[in-house]
């Protein structure tokens, strides 16, 4: 990358305004009033899906989107609207991941999780909800794009999703918690890259699509989205073995409790950190095409790298 080239504002600051816009487009999209077709929006339920959803996070993944979208000067009402369906799946897998017959935890953002706050059925009907809202998100006339497009963003969303992206991964580590054997580093690249992975990477290749990029375009965010997911779940595994509960606002020190193997805890900390350091060059050379356009995706690839929580 071009060194002269000017520094964009720090991502912390330009992820601030970004989640701000898209807090208040996903509580319209929680809004008590009932949508065409629906017969009414229990308050109970909805309460519970706010309380997932709003209030907190960094909005890594619609910021993704948006600014790999805005490569090529997209609409950014409809990538604004992607990028909050994104954000429901995320949640979604969140309220459920923390449920007692997954990682049973009670601390979410600094809050208790749904389940505490409200109580188990409550939780598993809010993570439905969200999962199924981001789909009608998608496909609603006010995603203001290209039926092809909105076609290709389903189909996408979906696999990064399922059980071929986040899902599974999600099974392989229960089923990892389950094993007396380690397990091996190709193993635990792969559970990593189809849990926490896929939906980074998808949000990354959701912007061109949006966009209508070219499909060597679409590739090179695709393999940049691969990158940022390695990386937010290297300095995630990092954060578990260095930092605390009241930095992170979330349980620390689980991986290590549980014997779970992370590649962190198997290579230590000065091999994670030079790692981390050799995916943001590549993250950047892969952006170099796009000149000083994708500065703040080379920022935010750092940013992720290197985060404090």
């Amino acid at each position: 990358m071009d060194e002269s080239r000017p520094t964009p504002a720090t991502p912390p600051a330009v992820l601030a305004d970004h989640a701000e816009r898209m807090e208040k487009l996903l509580d319209r999209l929680l809004s008590p009033q009932t949508l065409c077709d629906e017969i009414a929006r229990p308050e109970r339920l909805r309460a519970a899906m706010a309380h997932g959803l709003l209030g907190g996070g960094k909005r890594l993944r619609p910021f993704l989107v948006e600014q790999s979208a805005a490569l090529f000067h997209a609409n950014t009402d409809a990538v604004l609207r992607v990028g909050a369906a994104l954000e429901c799946v995320h949640c979604y897998s969140l309220i459920h991941d923390d449920l007692p017959a997954m990682d049973d935890d009670d601390l979410r953002r600094g809050r208790p999780t749904v389940h505490r706050a409200f109580d188990e059925a409550t939780a598993i009907l809010a993570g439905d909800a969200l999962l199924t809202l981001a789909f009608d998100i998608v496909s609603s006339d006010e995603t203001d794009l290209p039926p092809t497009r909105k076609l290709a963003l389903v189909a996408g969303l979906s696999r990064a999703a399922g059980i071929g992206g986040m899902v599974g991964g999600q099974m392989r580590d229960l089923e990892a918690e389950k094993t007396d054997r380690p397990l091996a580093i190709r193993d635990i690249e792969m559970l990593q890259s189809m849990k926490t992975g896929a939906l980074l990477r998808y949000a990354c290749e959701a912007g061109a699509i949006a966009a209508g990029a070219s499909g060597d375009e679409r590739a090179r965010l695709r393999r940049f989205g691969e990158i940022v997911g390695l990386s937010f779940q290297l300095a995630d595994d990092l954060l578990d073995l260095t930092s605390d509960t009241a930095t992170t606002g979330k349980a620390t020190g689980k991986d290590a409790a549980a014997n779970k193997a992370t590649l962190p805890s198997l290579h230590g900390i000065d091999w994670t950190t030079a790692r981390l350091r050799d995916l943001v060059v590549e993250a950047t050379d892969l952006l170099d095409p796009f000149g000083s356009k994708a500065d703040i995706l080379v920022q935010t690839a750092r940013y992720i790298a290197f985060r404090d929580r």
